[in-house]
């Protein structure tokens, strides 16, 4: 079944987000988060093992932090060494890869999916969803959202309550709604990062 739900979301096309299949698994996903979240939260327990069983992909030297939330899981790609802090929510409808040494502030989100605008197929539950790629080495600020689609390339900072609505390329800062480039990261600062 996960396959086939798979196949239905990833293509891009509008699909019915409450037919059964993908409620199905959908609720598996957030049983998942919930048992994860629970024993973070009432035993300080963290078991890794939960999420990477729902995940596509989970690289060594993940720290998750409590209230975690995803659409699936099996659209998530993680790399190594990455922490999200509190509160994060991924709506992964389409693939979501996260590279290497990425640090994520609290009540982030990452959204793939975006509702009909039309407004007969949107009651009738039709979404669609697009990629989103966040390369190695980036830093997303509290509160940053990054919409379907985007690409934000490596080493780049994307600072605290943005709303990411297109791509930003590699080694910027960038903030603001919608978030937009605001200067390089200089060399120096690049070679502090490799340190």
């Amino acid at each position: 079944m996960k396959e086939q739900v798979k196949a239905l979301t990833n293509e891009g096309a509008p699909y019915d987000d409450m037919d059964k299949q993908v409620d199905t698994v959908r609720a598996h996903a957030l049983k998942e988060c919930r048992r994860y979240n629970f024993l973070v939260n009432s035993e300080n327990k963290y078991e890794p093992s939960i999420l990477k069983n729902l995940f596509h992909k989970m690289g060594e030297n993940v720290h998750i932090e409590s209230n975690f939330l995803c659409e699936f899981g099996f659209n998530i790609s993680l790399g190594n060494n990455i922490y999200l802090n509190h509160d994060m929510v991924i709506l992964d409808c389409n693939e979501v890869t996260i590279g290497d040494d990425v640090y994520v502030g609290p009540r982030v989100g990452l959204y793939g999916a975006n509702h009909a605008e039309d407004p007969i197929e949107r009651a009738e539950h039709i979404v669609y969803a697009k990629p989103i790629h966040i390369g190695d080495k980036v830093w997303l600020g509290a509160g940053v959202h990054v919409l379907q689609g985007v690409t934000i390339g490596e080493n780049t900072i994307i600072g605290a309550g943005s709303v990411v609505t297109k791509d930003i390329p590699a080694n910027v800062i960038a903030a603001g709604n919608p978030c937009k480039v605001i200067r390089p990261i200089k060399k120096k600062d690049r070679e502090e990062l490799r340190r």
